[in-house]
């Protein structure tokens, strides 16, 4: 399966992302570990990718897209991987879908760790001050929310149109937000999207 995972800050995505990967099998891709990644491996993209990283800029959407075609021709991503952080615009999804498109193998979801912004910066905060954390203040926290909010709200409604994108309920313990998004994936295993 490919899936996509979105939610905004404090929504539990690491938790749950983890979950999914251990609970479907497959890798996990982060645009940022393939940066670095390529970078290390020296390859031509890499050293494109180097030039980017090293000075601490975001990579422009057609290297990336290249970096995750090399990444899903891996055999590790034979069954599918989990996009975490990407995409992260609306031009980024629209790109990826031409790219997946190509290669014959579509998203088959989108998850949202949807949440009350007031109970999620509460959560941010309550964690920030049990574990001593500096940089999360409410003002840089308010600040996350709203680059999220304009970033992402676009994306979500071009995949709702498309009929890829699930709504979970973040708030409650792990296990009862997980048991959500694996009754979601289930359903979208036993009946995917029909594309026209």
């Amino acid at each position: 399966m490919l899936i996509v995972f979105i939610g905004p800050p404090g929504a539990g995505k690491g938790t749950q992302s983890k979950r999914l990967l251990e609970y479907l099998g497959i890798p996990h891709l982060s645009t940022g570990e393939l940066l670095r990644a390529a970078k290390s491996q020296q390859t031509p993209l890499g050293l494109l990718a180097a030039q980017y990283v090293d000075r601490g800029q975001l990579a422009p959407d057609p290297l990336v897209l290249s970096l995750v075609g090399e990444c899903l021709d891996q055999p590790e991503f034979a069954k599918g991987c989990l996009f975490d952080g990407f995409p992260r615009t609306l031009q980024q999804a629209r790109s990826l879908d031409v790219t997946l498109e190509g290669r014959k193998t579509p998203l088959d979801m989108v998850i949202e760790l949807a949440a009350d912004e007031a109970e999620l910066v509460g959560r941010m905060l309550r964690r920030a001050a049990a574990e001593k954390r500096a940089d999360d203040n409410p003002q840089t926290i308010t600040q996350r929310m709203e680059v999220y909010k304009r970033q992402t709200f676009p994306l979500l409604d071009y995949y709702r149109k498309q009929g890829l994108l699930v709504s979970i309920d973040a708030l409650g313990t792990a296990d009862e937000v997980f048991a959500k998004i694996k009754a979601e994936v289930d359903r979208c295993r036993e009946h995917p999207v029909v594309r026209s």
